[in-house]
């Protein structure tokens, strides 16, 4: 695989979706929880899809349930939440793995093109963001203690 545009994924509807439909735009890929101390950072992603999606920025918010039971319900109870408590629109994803056995291709990629601190392709924790550029190519991995607000600075350059 090459790009991220070479995947796809379920969406939280039960839609397989092929990345590629972003193909050209500037994604922002987060593996998401809703009962994660981080999860404020979903009205923070929100604005910056609204802000940016005019100027080609994409969020894509992939719900885990891999660190800490932070992510305990369905698609339908995630859903749910992100709706009453934060107004979500960007695209969710069904939930995934993003470490281990059965880790999904999509992170799989995105760990190893994008790594961590000292070089470490494990994710660490919920809110780990990578900005993907419009050639669908890793850019930046960001820790889930870097804010959206931080990362709006970043983006400004690569949507021009």
């Amino acid at each position: 695989m090459s790009s991220v545009y070479d995947f796809s994924a379920r969406d939280i509807d039960g839609n397989e979706r092929a990345l590629s439909e972003w193909r050209g735009k500037t994604l922002l890929i987060v593996n998401v929880a809703s009962k994660c101390g981080f999860t404020p950072q979903y009205a923070g992603l929100e604005k910056l899809w609204r802000d940016g999606r005019d100027r080609g920025l994409v969020v894509l918010g992939f719900p885990c349930d891999q660190f800490g039971h932070q992510e305990p319900g369905d698609e339908t109870a995630i859903r749910e939440f992100c709706d009453a408590n934060y107004g979500v629109t960007f695209p969710l994803f069904a939930k995934i793995e993003v470490n281990g056995e059965h880790v999904h291709p999509l992170y799989q990629w995105l760990k190893r093109e994008g790594k961590g601190i000292l070089g470490s392709e494990a994710i660490k924790w919920n809110f780990t963001k990578f900005l993907v550029d419009a050639h669908g190519q890793v850019v930046k991995r960001y820790a889930p203690t870097d804010t959206p607000e931080k990362i709006g600075k970043e983006l400004d350059r690569l949507l021009g």
